[in-house]
């Protein structure tokens, strides 16, 4: 067949993607379907900046309101092995995965929509946000449980290359968005993010039709009662519940997200289109911050990596002080290239700490429950962020810090960041091990990590927007 030297035949597209794309997985229909879903889900951080300013500007709500009705919203992400056991033993119409992605896609633009139209309330806005986080997590816990039964035909040599490709559309999607949301909200307004935004769900029911599935013929309690005893008896074990309440501990000490977001836009006049700017460079950072993790830190013991990464993301965090303070403009730097620069820093920090937790979490999994007791731990740090939110509210509504008021914002952030130091000499709770698994104190219960399984936050001491769950806050 003769074609131009420039443009390769079909089957050569096909087999350029597959290779140097896919990481040498086959181009179907059903691979193109469950990774669209992951885009969909990083893509939806469209709306994140939108839904921030929506609540403090459009509906008025306080610092203390918003960082309150904001952990409500990640309540769906603190119960996600529901979800599971849901999908495993309650199929509906003999299938157990394309109804419930087409349900959370349904589910997901009707919030959106509501957002963009009905909503007029902070209680009905944090109602339509919590059913966006509904739909989110139910749609991760499904894809994430297609990507284990597929991988699980994989052979040694590609082990994990469906995970890995699932994380890096979900990375993609966030990073597309980072910048584009913040520059919409310059010209548009965030009624109109919301509806634009309401459109990406209704990929995740479409594509869900693609989903090769065999039909089964009635509800598979079994199934499901013998994962929970499986997963009682892992829990009891103490190399799993000691580490699990550390991770608890560590995640729940107060945030204050939500007023230093105020005090960016109403004091420091922070435009959305430069907050898009920041986002950017923070999802970039947290690139940065897994490839130094993965680079250097992977034979380091878990306990030294905690340790360091706390103390040292409590120091840099007290820099913020020079900002609330407006120190850093007597030392001659403008307010927008030290936010820049100190976000940087704060989320590769931030992120070099929380891969460990990625990496326990999946060490800690026995054989046989590992995505249910995966996403049950993911779920515990989930549940201690918002903790985290709520225990934010009060210490800002204690401190007085309003949406004008910002006196006493130097002493939240000192607070906030004296706290993360809380749990350091609980450390004895985790396991003297790497995440390469020297040192385990299980080693019949620790399979090799997949660190692609799950998509994580960023998370830091303080940060430029407040990050308003509308993915996995993991």
């Amino acid at each position: 067949m003769i074609h131009d030297g420039f443009f390769p035949p079909s089957d050569g597209i096909k087999g350029f993607v597959e290779t140097r794309v896919l990481l040498g997985q086959p181009l179907t229909s059903e691979l193109a379907a469950i990774l669209l879903v992951y885009f969909v889900q990083g893509i939806l951080g469209l709306a994140r900046l939108a839904v921030s300013f929506f609540l403090k500007d459009d509906l008025g709500l306080t610092p203390a309101e918003v960082a309150a009705l904001s952990g409500i919203a990640t309540l769906p992400w603190t119960i996600k092995p529901v979800f599971g056991l849901l999908s495993d033993g309650l199929p509906i119409f003999g299938y157990r995965r394309r109804p419930y992605l087409i349900m959370s896609g349904l589910l997901g633009a009707g919030a959106w929509l509501a957002l963009a139209t009905v909503v007029q309330t902070g209680w009905a806005a944090i109602a339509a946000i919590t059913v966006s986080s509904l739909s989110v997590a139910v749609s991760d816990v499904i894809v994430d449980s297609l990507v284990v039964e597929r991988a699980r035909g994989e052979s040694l040599g590609k082990a994990g290359t469906l995970q890995s490709l699932a994380w890096g559309t979900s990375a993609v999607g966030g990073i597309l968005t980072a910048y584009l949301g913040g520059a919409l909200l310059q010209h548009i307004s965030t009624r109109a993010v919301f509806g634009i935004t309401a459109t990406f769900p209704l990929v995740v029911s479409i594509v869900a039709v693609l989903i090769a599935e065999d039909p089964v013929d009635s509800p598979s309690f079994a199934v499901v009662r013998n994962q929970v005893n499986q997963l009682w008896q892992a829990v009891r074990q103490r190399a799993i519940w000691m580490p699990a309440l550390f991770l608890f501990l560590w995640q729940a000490t107060p945030t204050a997200d939500a007023a230093f977001f105020f005090f960016t836009t109403n004091d420091l006049g922070f435009q959305p289109e430069f907050l898009g700017r920041v986002r950017l460079v923070t999802s970039l950072a947290a690139l940065l911050g897994i490839w130094v993790f993965q680079r250097f830190l992977r034979t380091v013991p878990f306990r030294t990596i905690f340790a360091w990464s706390t103390v040292l993301s409590s120091v840099l965090g007290m820099t913020m002080l020079l900002l609330v303070t407006h120190t850093n403009r007597s030392l001659g730097i403008g307010d927008e290239w030290f936010s820049l620069g100190d976000s940087l820093v704060l989320t590769v920090m931030g992120e070099i700490a929380f891969m460990p937790v990625l990496v326990l979490s999946a060490r800690l999994c026995p054989p046989g429950v590992e995505a249910t007791l995966f996403a049950l731990l993911m779920s515990v740090v989930n549940l201690a962020g918002l903790l985290s939110h709520e225990l934010g509210a009060l210490l800002t509504h204690w401190l007085s810090v309003t949406e004008t008021d910002f006196t006493n914002l130097w002493q939240l952030v000192l607070i906030t960041n004296l706290t993360t130091l809380l749990p350091l000499p609980l450390l004895f709770l985790l396991p003297s091990t790497t995440s390469q698994g020297a040192e385990s104190p299980a080693p019949e219960a620790l399979p090799p990590p997949e660190l692609a399984t799950v998509s994580t936050t960023l998370f830091a001491p303080t940060s430029l927007e407040h990050p308003v769950p509308v993915g996995d806050p993991d």
